[in-house]
């Protein structure tokens, strides 16, 4: 229950990981604002296209519907940070539990069907949270979003340390990718990632063998939505501003388009997909 996938992320080059993050930290240094604006968002998209890894290039599930988790993690994130507040130590958490939830419930609903029926099940369920995004005004805003989001910071008792620049907000963003990384390196070179590699390949071999085929697939579901919300979250920080438009259909073609770029299951190919994308419609709008 091999793949190039699993081999891709596993034998990557020693060197990449070092010199990925000499280059990030290097980037205030030698560019300017908006050119340190422009990278906090490729490495936040950077960790979307991740998460959306996990389901396309190693569970073998093409979704047109991530942006769903992406665009509800950052309402959630502004909706906490304007009522409640912008402690990153609070809102993450909170975050990461509701889109899990938001995750279990579409997954319960999608993971069902395979191939084009899913992918056109999963978009179908992020065009209703979009409309739902602008019909909702009490809650979202409705088209204009939720506007005036606090500055994050971190904070335990008397400590609190604000992310109100755009460089410690950008460092903030580099190391959550770093952690992120890891973290879904590891998930992909267990067993639990072989198996979902398994999946991809020959879904009815794997499930001959006594594996429940679905709840693995609920499992890689629910972590990519996670994932992605938490990207939406730190999205959401950077504007200021929680925009229905995260939610729309042409964001979660946006991050497909950055896997397939960046090549699907190696986490690192999505990675730089993301950059090259947000890189190119930099270049294309100026």
């Amino acid at each position: 229950m091999t793949s190039g996938a699993v081999v891709g992320t596993t034998e990557r080059p020693r060197w990449l990981v070092p010199a990925v993050g000499v280059a990030l930290i290097l980037v205030p240094f030698v560019v300017g604002t908006f050119e340190v604006s422009l990278a906090t968002t490729a490495v936040i998209f950077a960790v979307f296209a991740m998460s959306l890894d996990i389901l396309v290039g190693y569970t073998g599930l093409i979704s047109l519907g991530h942006a769903a988790f992406f665009g509800f993690g950052g309402y959630v994130a502004a909706y906490t940070s304007i009522n409640l507040t912008g402690n990153l130590l609070v809102v993450m958490p909170i975050v990461l539990v509701t889109t899990a939830l938001l995750a279990v419930v579409l997954g319960f609903l999608s993971l069902r069907t395979t191939g084009i029926y899913f992918l056109m099940i999963t978009l179908a369920f992020g065009q209703m949270l979009f409309g739902l995004a602008v019909k909702w005004t009490p809650v979202t805003g409705g088209s204009d979003g939720l506007a005036g989001v606090p500055a994050a910071f971190i904070g335990v008792g008397p400590f609190e340390f604000l992310f109100a620049g755009r460089v410690p907000f950008y460092y903030l963003v580099v190391a959550a990718f770093f952690v992120l990384w890891w973290f879904l390196a590891r998930v992909v070179g267990s067993p639990f990632g072989h198996a979902l590699v398994g999946i991809k390949d020959n879904e009815e071999r794997l499930a001959s063998l006594g594996y429940n085929t679905w709840r693995y697939k609920m499992a890689a579901y629910v972590l990519a939505g996670s994932v992605a919300g938490l990207a939406g979250a730190l999205f959401v920080f950077f504007n200021r501003h929680a925009a229905p438009e995260n939610l729309f259909w042409v964001v979660s073609g946006e991050v497909l388009l950055m896997v397939i770029i960046g090549g699907a299951g190696t986490l690192y190919g999505p990675a730089l997909g993301a950059v090259l994308v947000r890189l190119f419609g930099s270049y294309v709008s100026s």
